[in-house]
């Protein structure tokens, strides 16, 4: 189980992070910005090969890697020749795209990987009732455990994931249901009611139930590549979104940070996704590559966010931070950044249960 988990971490960890940094390098080179390494991985080099004047390496800490361009500290003594292909002597706008290509190209990669598992086969639920609640809108209307729903007021209907924004989108108007009972086709007319409900963060919310769970019958869902090019945009935003509806709420102390993951739950992850198949192991890293991505745009220092924020400063102000100041915000957003790595390993190894760790934090509480 760990060399399976080091595996796919391993190899979940270096799709991401090439993804990432092949964004920079190919947003530089289109820019017209010389890039002097190509990094995957930190620390020491394993191995490394320069072909023209690029250096591509491969470092020995597997938790992130970086694109050194030229001129991006602006200290540099440069020929005249390499001065056009300064990255601090290009327009401001192209600074901000070379930056941001990095965690456009991990939403690329969901989008990509999205897609391409709704085309390859998804496991899902089909469109079988396994239970109707009592008393509910279904029960009423005479819906049965076992009908099969063909469509719901005209919208074709195959799997159970298709029925909730139907009803969600209806405002508590009646729609009518298509099922197949027993070889007979039959027509129901159900009017949503506004109910509560628990929501993902265990918070409770109002929304439009007819009061029908599914069946435990799984099918595999595979869609032609434009509707799963559809589903994979739609998939990739609501994950995103979902990245920053956590990210204030724990702000605001509604979720526990004790939710975070780092590097050793992600291995763990990573670890029982491979086991499950291809499949789980794709919608994790498409997963870790939108909270890469959404959280890379935080306005911190040291993410690509706060290079972005530096660069704004500088179109605002028409005149660049001092580098004193960058630095300063750089060691503070470093500061910060580490400390968060401590915390969630800190939260990883207590997540563990080990005995000896236990002993130790029941000392800090």
């Amino acid at each position: 189980m760990i060399g399976i988990s080091i595996v796919s971490v391993i190899i979940l960890l270096g799709v991401l992070i090439f993804f990432h940094e092949f964004g920079h390098f190919l947003a530089a080179r289109f820019a017209g910005v010389g890039v002097v390494k190509f990094s995957l991985g930190f620390g020491p080099k394993i191995v490394g090969k320069k072909i023209g004047k690029t250096e591509y390496v491969l470092s020995l800490i597997p938790l992130g890697g970086y694109v050194k361009l030229l001129g991006e500290d602006g200290n540099e003594k440069l020929s005249a020749e390499d001065e056009k292909m300064s990255f601090m002597k290009k327009a401001i706008w192209k600074r901000i795209m070379i930056i941001f290509a990095g965690p456009f190209f991990n939403i690329l990669l969901a989008v990509l990987i999205y897609a391409f598992i709704y085309i390859y086969g998804v496991p899902t639920l089909n469109n079988v009732v396994g239970e109707v609640q009592k008393k509910s809108a279904a029960s009423e209307s005479g819906m049965k455990k076992d009908d099969k729903i063909i469509s719901i007021s005209g919208n074709k209907i195959t799997y159970w994931e298709e029925i909730k924004p139907i009803i969600t989108e209806s405002k508590g108007q009646s729609l009518e249901f298509v099922v197949e009972r027993e070889t007979q086709t039959k027509k129901l007319f159900i009017k949503p009611r506004l109910s509560k409900a628990k929501n993902i963060f265990g918070e409770e919310v109002s929304a439009y139930l007819v009061g029908i769970t599914p069946s435990n019958n799984v099918v595999i869902e595979r869609r032609n590549p434009w509707e799963s090019s559809i589903i994979a945009l739609k998939k990739t935003w609501q994950f995103s979104e979902l990245t920053i509806v956590v990210f204030i709420k724990m702000l605001k102390g509604e979720v526990s940070p004790r939710n975070l993951g780092g590097p050793i739950f992600i291995a763990q992850a990573a670890g029982a996704v491979a086991k499950e198949g291809i499949v789980p192991f794709l919608f994790l890293m498409a997963l870790l590559s939108v909270n890469l991505a959404i959280i890379n745009l935080f306005p911190i220092p040291i993410l690509d966010g706060g290079h972005i924020m530096f660069n704004v400063i500088e179109l605002v102000r028409r005149k660049p931070l001092s580098m004193k100041w960058q630095g300063i915000f750089q060691q503070i957003g470093f500061v910060l950044l580490m400390m968060l790595m401590i915390f969630v390993i800190m939260v990883d190894i207590e997540r563990m249960n080990l005995k000896f760790v236990d002993d130790i934090m029941k000392h800090f509480k």
